[in-house]
């Protein structure tokens, strides 16, 4: 019997860690890790109740509504695009936001002056209209080659979307499994993130996040192996990674796609978001937001993590 994506990507991780060299797990960190996310959790949430308790009336109702509400398509381009970290460096970045948050601003605020993404406007999308969406320089040199790969990113999904009748069609298609519609974006060669299948997989989650879209399998899906949750990780001295790649990252020198410091990284991520989910009996989806949000703090920007220019994350 085959395996599905999230059982390859297991064991692919498993794989990696088993003849690991560069990367250890420091399992004596967790139970911190797990008190730091527990505070931070109930604070949120105390938050949250007093927002909830000073918020009254229809108008407050009506706007939480219509926050929630999110066009598939655009959770769709959204996902396309979710990669360049390793240029997020050189990009040029909105004021108080991180690279990924400058490119989900962007595109979100052209869909909002122009109107809402269809498969043939993705299939429109150039370099140079990436360039001005994005904000970002065609300096014929590592800009616009990102600018170029999220113009390809685009112009494949709106061909991808086309074939299966748009966004609703593609989520019917998946007939409520977030691991076969993950499987189905694999078609597309910037998913194809052999052993990994972060974007193919963070794209079912975005959606029922985002849109309400129901999957009954969302448990089953991996962390989403980029290079900020390891990084959180490895800050909070879960992840120990060997000394002279240690100080490759901290000089800014990119990691090369398929290395094995770079596979070693984000299989441990995967691995340890995994052992997480058991103790506190949580979906790795869940977990990995949390760090993904956890790196967004001080702490964690004030220290160099890897980059990889590449189509992945």
């Amino acid at each position: 019997m085959s395996s599905n994506l999230v059982e390859r990507v297991r064991k692919h991780c498993r794989a990696v860690m088993d003849s690991a060299e560069l990367v250890t797990v420091d399992r004596s960190r967790l139970e911190l890790l797990i008190e730091e996310l527990s505070l931070r959790e109930t604070a949120s949430a105390a938050h949250s109740e007093l927002g909830s308790a000073q918020a009254v009336g229809p108008e407050t109702v009506e706007a939480e509504a219509e926050e929630m509400e999110t066009d598939p398509t655009l959770v769709f381009a959204l996902d396309a695009i979710n990669f360049g970290s390793g240029y997020h460096d050189i990009v040029r970045k909105r004021p108080g936001l991180s690279g990924a948050r400058t490119m989900v601003a962007s595109l979100t605020d052209y869909i909002e002056w122009t109107g809402p993404l269809t498969p043939l406007r993705l299939q429109a999308f150039t370099a140079n209209d990436c360039s001005q969406v994005f904000g970002q320089e065609l300096d014929g040199g590592a800009l616009s080659e990102l600018m170029g790969l999220f113009s390809s990113a685009l112009q494949d999904l709106g061909h991808w979307l086309e074939q299966r009748g748009g966004a609703t069609g593609a989520i019917d298609r998946a007939d409520g499994s977030a691991v076969a519609l993950a499987e189905a974006l694999t078609e597309m060669p910037f998913y194809r993130d052999v052993g990994f299948y972060k974007r193919a997989q963070i794209t079912a989650a975005d959606l029922a996040r985002d849109c309400g879209i129901r999957f009954d399998d969302l448990d089953q899906l991996t962390a989403f192996a980029d290079n900020l949750v390891p990084h959180v990780l490895r800050v909070a001295g879960v992840l120990i990674y060997d000394a002279d790649i240690a100080a490759t990252i901290e000089r800014g020198e990119l990691l090369t796609l398929g290395s094995q410091a770079e596979m070693e990284i984000r299989a441990a991520g995967v691995l340890v978001v995994d052992e997480l989910a058991q103790l506190l009996n949580r979906r790795p989806m869940d977990l990995d937001l949390a760090l993904w949000t956890l790196g967004g703090e001080p702490r964690f920007k004030s220290v160099p993590r890897h980059r990889c220019r590449c189509v992945f994350y």
